[in-house]
């Protein structure tokens, strides 16, 4: 289980004094699950980069429990991915040994614990139970900017295909005690295991170590239930997380919350949303359209989030707007919120100046309620004069309906869609605008990755390659 931290701000090796560890010493602990080593593979003045090693020993994980025995009835309780992969093994050592640079202590240099600087964070084997989609939807709404790669199940027999464990590199300028208080909170999370019982006292850990961003994280919901399990320790929780919140309809919202909490799973319209609010970010959108905004949901997690400037909400139906517009409470809003938030009636197949001049669009589940002969319209609308840098689509992905059990074969997912896109169909017409309006496009994944049929929801990213006229 490796971890390295890399720090780019000079003087780099600053980045010892907040880890409390000499940059020319190796430092090693003891640890109830084997060993934890703290070494520098580098330290200059430009570059410094910290280690983290854990020795994990599986034979010591279970030597004791009631029940083992020494027969080899248990070889799985030996034989097994702890020791490689990044889990709760990792919070624990990152607490145990780098518990000053998390408590955001530094006796010698106090000043540089809320000084941002240039990270990079590389984990060598993360498992991640909900695949690429997951782990960007988690960190890039943090402002890290994550690349990954998949690992083969086992690289001598790639026809066995990709496992569900990734290499993964975060990079931001932000304070040492966040990046340790991000990775301590989300990577058992996507583990989604935990290797020792826990009571009341983890509800404490994931407050105090989720204070300033869980709250308002898109993907609170499910970082809670998932690092938590148990439902009465869930609901605790987000009871206090939705008091702390500044989302003004939280108090509202909280019986839905708790009611996903208690099913241990976050909606696929919550993921489309946490999903497409990560795309935004990571292109460092300020001026956004919600093209087909309907009631306001995305809207109104645009309008917590201060990095979105400008804020147009568009509907062709006027009746959404206005349930919108009671949704946002807009004239109860102080004058600086009202000045970033607009409600406008339009369609989208028609040509609409005030639409021109923005960073980005969202189309959110919009592509499939239109006919497919009114599709040019649209494209030409948005990606010709509109011309956004950015358009975020989400659509459903037709192959995903099979494992719809209450949904007939061949039935669309909602009566009023004009047609639903296989992935190959709507990778074919995403590349095709793409190439004839001068943007590049990627795909992503929202909501579980089935190997045979892909994810529910198919999310497209189109930028664009040169500015608008």
């Amino acid at each position: 289980m490796f971890l390295t931290i890399t720090n780019t701000s000079a003087p780099a090796t600053d980045l010892g004094y907040l880890l409390v560890k000499h940059p020319e010493r190796l430092h090693s602990f003891e640890a109830s699950f084997g060993a934890i080593h703290v070494f520098y593979p580098e330290a200059t003045t430009e570059r410094c980069t910290a280690a983290l090693l854990l020795d994990v020993d599986p034979v010591a994980l279970v030597r004791g429990r009631p029940g083992t025995r020494g027969d080899g009835a248990l070889l799985d309780q030996y034989v097994n991915d702890r020791p490689y992969v990044a889990s709760s093994f990792l919070s624990v050592a990152i607490a145990q040994v780098l518990g000053s640079a998390l408590a955001g202590k530094s006796k010698d240099r106090p000043e540089l614990v809320e000084t941002p600087l240039a990270l990079e964070a590389t984990i060598a084997v993360l498992p991640c139970r909900g695949g690429e989609g997951l782990l960007r939807r988690l960190f890039e709404p943090l402002g890290y900017t994550v690349a990954v790669e998949r690992h083969l199940r086992d690289p001598q027999f790639p026809d066995w295909g990709e496992s569900n464990a990734y290499t993964v590199k975060l990079a931001a300028h932000c304070c040492l005690q966040d990046l340790l208080a991000h990775l301590y909170v989300l990577v058992p999370v996507l583990d989604e295991e935990k290797h020792y019982w826990f009571g009341a006292d983890e509800v404490e850990k994931l407050l105090r170590r989720g204070e300033g961003w869980l709250a308002k994280h898109p993907e609170r919901d499910l970082i809670t239930t998932r690092y938590l399990k148990r439902r009465h320790l869930v609901r605790a929780a987000l009871a206090r997380l939705i008091e702390s919140a500044t989302d003004p309809d939280a108090a509202e919202q909280a019986h839905d919350q708790e009611e996903q909490a208690v099913e241990e799973r976050i909606s696929l319209h919550t993921q489309r949303l946490g999903a497409v609010l990560a795309a935004l970010k990571q292109c460092g959108a300020r001026r956004v359209l919600d093209l087909g905004c309907g009631e306001g949901r995305l809207l109104q997690m645009l309008l917590t989030d201060r990095s979105f400037e400008q804020i147009l909400g568009v509907d062709v139906a006027y009746r959404a707007l206005e349930i919108a517009r009671d949704r946002l409470r807009l004239d109860q809003l102080p004058s600086q919120q009202q000045s970033r938030i607009s409600l406008i009636q339009s369609s989208l197949t028609y040509r609409d100046r005030r639409l021109v001049g923005y960073d980005a669009a969202a189309v959110v589940e919009v592509i499939e309620h239109l006919d497919q002969h009114r599709l040019a319209a649209f494209e030409r609308s948005l990606f010709e004069f509109a011309r956004p840098a950015t358009v975020i689509i989400t659509t459903p992905n037709a192959e995903y309906n099979v494992k719809w059990e209450s949904l007939p074969a061949g039935k669309f997912r909602h009566r009023d869609h004009r047609f639903e896109w296989t992935r190959a169909e709507f990778q074919r017409w995403s590349n095709d605008v793409a190439a004839r309006f001068g943007y590049q496009v990627r795909f992503l994944p929202i909501g579980p990755d089935d190997p045979a049929v892909g994810p529910p929801t198919q999310m497209g990213v189109l930028r664009a390659t040169e500015p608008a006229a």
